[in-house]
């Protein structure tokens, strides 16, 4: 397919992709739209003019819920509509210049109001490791892990839109052979390397989706990070899990890329021994074959990458998770947003969390300006990105980027 709007050749924002975002210009108020190349086409200059099939109200709101409740035959008719306008030669839009804002001269916002946030523990890797490094060896895994997809429910109000600073957590910590904890800021601040659903259909209190249906159920996803304070996390976490040590802060990427534009990229996941229950037990590909990469910018220095990773090494898959999360008939709400837990690969470059890469903090980073990290000190910059790319097919997701301020007095 080809666009008559210029696309950069490395753009993430193909004709094949049109994610969907909630923007501001010029002084106006939030609305939605979508991304072709550097431009944001505006969702609600369509719809005033009729050439979509949906009230502009809805493209006026500063969320998308209200778009996305209306159900995937409604969105996915809008984006192939924008899609096919954005392809023809006679296009009506070509007349239309107030139908497109550029991207350097807009701000992006949260594109959904979350509800609700669960965190997944899911990738094999990084249990492994994380097990590793606490526990019996031996015995990384906990024994319930390859028996259904660990999660905890975190916490949805922190949950920032790419760009936002994140002032470094305080909280209590354990030193080191000491008897009593401290309260100070962390020391071992992190980063998570990590991709979210967002929940596209409602269900009532009481029933499961099928995870045969659960695509159904999911209208897109993001990049996002999970910032993590190791140490107050290792202080508090025992017995009911993470809580102040994960609550202060998680980041998204703004543009939400529909399951419809992944299709091309589905692939296996790797093989689920022992045998899964019957209610987790899905057939065909459902994980996605999608590049995933972390860069650190020490202030006043360069950018260096020090991930990279992959989206198909996931152990468990998103209907797997969707399936688990509802099976004892918890409801979900559109904009519910259900992240993957750390995405980590087999060899060392691929894990992703420092507290990997350091391996608890024993092992230095390199970095090119002379200096090393273990974990994140003030004013460094974490940048996540992603996207997958198949022949002349390409689908990106921008990036997701934070910088750690001092903690605040």
């Amino acid at each position: 397919m080809t666009t008559w709007v210029h696309v950069p050749q490395n753009s993430d924002f193909t004709i094949y992709n049109l994610p969907f975002g909630i923007f501001s210009a010029d002084g106006k108020n939030p609305r939605a739209g979508m991304a072709i190349g550097e431009q944001i086409v505006d969702l609600s200059v369509l719809a005033k003019a009729n050439l979509l099939a949906v009230e502009p109200r809805y493209f006026l709101q500063s969320t998308l819920n209200d778009f996305i409740a209306l159900g995937k035959p409604i969105t996915n008719k809008v984006r192939l509509d924008v899609q096919r306008l954005l392809m023809e030669e006679d296009s009506p839009l070509k007349n239309r210049p107030d139908t497109f804002v550029p991207q350097d001269k807009s701000t992006m916002h949260l594109p959904v109001h979350i509800g609700d946030y669960t965190d997944f523990y899911s990738s094999l890797e990084h249990a492994t490791n994380v097990g590793k490094m606490f526990r019996d060896p031996e015995n990384a895994l906990l024994p319930n892990w390859k028996h259904l997809p660990v999660g905890y429910h975190g916490r949805a109000s922190s949950i920032v839109v790419s760009g936002t600073d994140i002032h470094r957590p305080k909280g209590q910590v354990l030193p080191r052979g000491a008897e009593t904890p401290v309260f100070k800021p962390s020391g071992r601040l992190d980063f998570e390397l990590e991709m979210a659903f967002i929940v596209g259909k409602e269900t009532q209190l009481g029933e499961s989706i099928p995870v045969d249906k659960a695509s159904n159920y999911i209208f897109g996803m993001v990049l996002f990070n999970d910032w993590s304070a190791r140490d107050i996390q290792k202080w508090e976490y025992v017995p009911l899990g993470p809580f102040l040590g994960k609550s202060f802060a998680s980041s998204i990427s703004p543009w939400i890329v529909t399951l419809e534009a992944l299709e091309p990229f589905k692939v296996s996941g790797p093989e689920q021994d022992p045998e899964v229950l019957p209610y987790l037990k899905i057939e065909g590909a459902h994980n996605y074959d999608i590049d995933l990469e972390v860069t650190l910018t020490p202030e006043h220095s360069e950018t260096q990458t020090i991930c990279c990773s992959n989206f198909k090494y996931m152990y468990w898959n998103m209907a797997q998770q969707l399936a688990h999360h509802t099976i004892n008939g918890c409801n979900v709400k559109v904009g519910d947003m259900m992240a993957s837990g750390t995405i980590s690969g087999k060899d060392e470059t691929a894990y992703g969390s420092l507290l990997e890469l350091s391996w608890g903090g024993t092992k230095t980073i390199q970095l090119t300006n002379g200096h090393t990290r273990t974990f994140l000190e003030d004013n460094d910059t974490i940048t996540l990105k992603g996207g997958a790319e198949r022949d002349f097919l390409k689908v990106g997701f921008g990036e997701v980027s934070g910088k750690i301020l001092p903690a605040k007095k």
